[in-house]
């Protein structure tokens, strides 16, 4: 049985935790009208109150239905079902913000029958449940709630419109054409259906097909902007890593010392830049291990250095870039001559030719820091920004788009000379992307997506 479909009222403190100025207590289910009532209706007095009208913010006292004990003054709300965030009969109560008043008022509501505490992400789950939002929706829902900078925000809040469910529906509507022409031709052989209609099917396959790749070779965007875009400084020991993450940072993150390999292992800082999340990493001096411990702190760096999306060389005056950091870069990696502030810093090898940098820095005056900061959010706006968010951006819904490719290519293929295997293959395709909104089969993951959600959401 769904949540949806319990005889149960949850509630929940749906604000912020803590001390605040006003805080929300929501309420959904059969019982949030007569839950109301108790509380702001004084049913029990001479002249009781009546419900307020649906979607008007209303000046209550609130009373403890079984003491008569004034708890608050508050603006009340009410939601009659449908016509809600969950599609049941909602209550909300605004009341004064202090923990003492919020407690009172929490006791009072677990005192009335038929009323339970709401788990984590329930309000959001009978709200996908009564059909007021997508999966693609409720995942947007829970990111915008988790945004810490202005790229997860817009991001989030697209998905949180439907851009991804419009974009399904998009490849849904597509799909069905190719499957109602593959379907005509195994099921009515003997009918007067003109002959290779579902080589008809090939064209808005074939199209369909590709718009499902070129989403998943966006996809990457959509994770970095939630997860963040990973940068990785890298260089041979004493080139002067820890000195600039702690520059770039602002504060003492790493342990800087003149003993060669004292960073063993992978050290992060978080910084927004353009607006997007982004992780600088400081790693262990890439040379010659001299025990296991350093071995393991060198495999880290390049293991590192692998899943960065930028990396940023850092060569110290008179150093030749050492191979093993010459392996990692990539086109478009960054070059730094540190030190810069040392006399005769621009003579050395690595200016000289063996590898040319791109910015000098030193952290011990600052040089060139601000220009690298700026270099970088040009990069990482470049990466991350665009026109339009994309519209996958978590893993579940990469592997999904995958497996609807990967059955329309199938289908590509059969429809010569075998359209029964074709229309299997549309169908797998079709099963896929309705998982993907949370339309079939999606029991299997709703614990995990709702579950991630803060109790009053």
């Amino acid at each position: 049985m769904s949540l949806s479909a319990r005889p149960t009222t949850i509630f929940a403190l749906a604000s912020g935790a803590g001390r605040a100025g006003v805080a929300v207590l929501r309420i959904s289910g059969p019982e949030a009208g007569p839950a109301l009532d108790a509380l702001a209706g004084r049913p029990a007095s001479p002249r009781p109150k009546p419900r307020p009208k649906p979607r008007q913010a209303v000046l209550r006292r609130l009373t403890d239905p079984k003491t008569g004990v004034a708890l608050d003054d508050a603006l009340v709300l009410w939601f009659p079902a449908p016509a809600s965030f969950t599609g049941q009969d909602v209550a909300e109560l605004h009341v004064h913000g202090g923990p003492a008043v919020v407690a009172a008022l929490a006791a009072a509501l677990a005192a009335i029958p038929g009323l339970r505490l709401a788990e984590p992400g329930e309000f959001t789950r009978r709200a996908f449940e009564n059909g007021k939002l997508d999966l693609a929706q409720a995942e947007g829902l829970a990111d915008l709630i988790d945004a810490e900078t202005e790229g997860q925000r817009r991001q989030a809040l697209r998905q949180m419109e439907g851009a991804l469910g419009a974009r399904v529906a998009g490849w849904r509507d597509d799909l069905l054409r190719a499957m109602a022409l593959v379907e005509a031709e195994i099921d009515f052989p003997d009918e007067d259906v003109p002959g290779g209609v579902s080589a008809q099917a090939a064209p808005i396959l074939a199209a369909l097909e590709a718009d499902m790749r070129a989403e998943l070779a966006d996809a990457t965007r959509g994770a970095r902007v939630r997860d963040g875009y990973r940068i990785a400084i890298l260089g041979a020991p004493n080139a002067g890593k820890s000195s600039l993450l702690n520059a770039l940072a602002g504060r003492e993150a790493a342990i800087v010392s003149d003993i060669p390999g004292t960073t063993r292992d992978v050290i992060e800082i978080r910084l927004v830049l353009a607006g997007f999340p982004v992780w600088i990493a400081d790693t262990a001096g890439l040379r010659e291990a001299a025990d296991a411990i350093e071995a393991e702190g060198v495999r880290r760096a390049l293991a590192r250095a692998e899943e960065a999306d930028l990396r940023l060389a850092l060569v110290a005056p008179g150093d030749r870039p050492d191979p093993a950091l010459l392996a990692t870069l990539r086109d478009g990696d960054l070059v730094l001559r540190s030190k810069s502030d040392l006399a005769g810093a621009g003579q050395g090898e690595a200016e000289a030719g063996a590898l040319r940098s791109d910015l000098a820095v030193s952290a011990r005056t600052g040089e060139g820091v601000a220009a690298l900061l700026d270099r970088l959010a040009a990069r990482v706006a470049a990466a991350l920004g665009g026109a339009a968010a994309p519209a996958l951006t978590r893993a579940r819904h990469q592997a999904l788009v995958a497996d609807a490719a990967e059955a329309l290519a199938r289908a590509r293929t059969a429809l010569a000379g075998a359209p029964e295997l074709a229309g299997e293959d549309l169908r797998v395709a079709a099963h896929a992307l309705g998982r993907l909104v949370g339309r079939i089969d999606v029991e299997d993951v709703l614990g995990e997506i709702f579950s991630s959600f803060c109790i009053g959401k």
